[in-house]
């Protein structure tokens, strides 16, 4: 199966966004961009973008916007797109009226501001995800983890002082000690693993019923791909893999990891779990996941589409990653 089959059922792909790199360090260039009557901001409340009404993608929205006047830092440049100047800012030192939202996998709650058009709302990109072009998926999942990186850097590692934005929102400068810091993004493995007609399935304590995915985890330091793919699984499950193979890879904001996808070959099959990591784990054949994948199996839900434990599912079922 080509690199390119698998990369078009994931969300967050390289849609060939210019990200204009080289005028983040220009602060004229970068407020010329801003006061471009085609200028767009995507304003983002708590990590959640705005979303326009009617599955129509992301919600836009003018750079002189009232209702961005709650911004507490200035925008971020995500780049150019179709000659558009693309922006991001958070927006979440504004409050909505009533209940806020619990801490969960997934927030399925909506939020209004006042001030923004109407029928648009602040949602959860996860569970958007698979709604949006290539290039708005790029957008967003930047925007998310950018900002996203912002909200928890505030102060410099070096001496404790707090930082502040430079390079159109790619870097942090400390005034005090001159340290520069840059986003991070951590590399996650995510391993297809089979053994003949059959593939490991596991699910997380407080994952959504029904929920099982590929098993993966954050590599270490010092670590190579096929090491980090081999100690995760034997980790979790006490499967012992052999062979392992790079396939493809997802940036996935949540809050900002890239998600390496592999294939490996599993050289056992007793399961033993590690019960922090998963609350179950189980073999599943081609036939099973084929039911899998239609809605039709009693225990497990399809896979969240968009997302590149799906992907490699799919094309493993399609015997493309055979």
């Amino acid at each position: 199966m080509r690199y390119g089959t698998v990369l078009q059922d994931m969300a967050f792909a390289d849609s060939g966004l210019e990200r204009a790199a080289e005028l983040r360090g220009d602060p004229a260039a970068v407020a010329r961009l801003l006061s471009d009557p085609r200028a767009r901001v995507l304003p983002l409340w708590r990590g959640k973008p705005l979303f326009a009404p009617d599955a129509a993608g992301l919600g836009w929205v003018e750079a002189g916007h009232r209702a961005l006047r709650d911004a507490g830092q200035p925008p971020i440049l995500l780049g150019i797109s179709d000659d558009c100047p693309r922006f991001a800012l958070d927006l979440s030192g504004w409050t909505p009226e009533g209940p806020l939202p619990e801490a969960g996998f997934l927030d399925p709650s909506e939020q209004v501001h006042p001030d923004l058009p109407e029928g648009h709302v602040f949602a959860e990109l996860r569970a958007r995800m698979g709604l949006l072009s290539a290039r708005e998926a790029e957008l967003a999942a930047t925007a998310r983890a950018v900002i996203g990186w912002h909200a928890t850097h505030r102060f410099c590692a070096a001496c404790g002082a707090a930082s502040d934005p430079v390079q159109a929102g790619w870097q942090r400068r400390c005034p005090s000690c001159g340290v520069s810091h840059f986003p991070r993004t951590d590399p996650v493995v995510i391993m297809l693993v089979t053994r003949a007609n059959k593939t490991l399935l596991g699910r997380s304590p407080g994952w959504p019923a029904g929920m099982y995915s590929c098993l993966a985890g954050f590599m270490e330091p010092g670590e190579t791909l096929e090491a980090a793919v081999r100690r995760e699984v034997r980790e979790e499950t006490g499967v012992a893999v052999g062979a392992v193979r790079y396939v493809a890879s997802q940036p996935w904001p949540f809050p900002a990891s890239l998600m390496l996808g592999c294939q490996g070959l599993a050289e056992t099959e007793a399961i033993t779990l590690d019960p922090v990591e998963l609350e179950d784990a189980l073999w599943v054949s081609r036939e099973r996941l084929a039911a899998i994948f239609a809605g039709a199996d009693p225990q497990i839900r399809p896979p969240r589409r968009g997302a590149i434990a799906g992907a490699l599912l799919r094309h493993w079922l399609a015997d493309g990653l055979g």
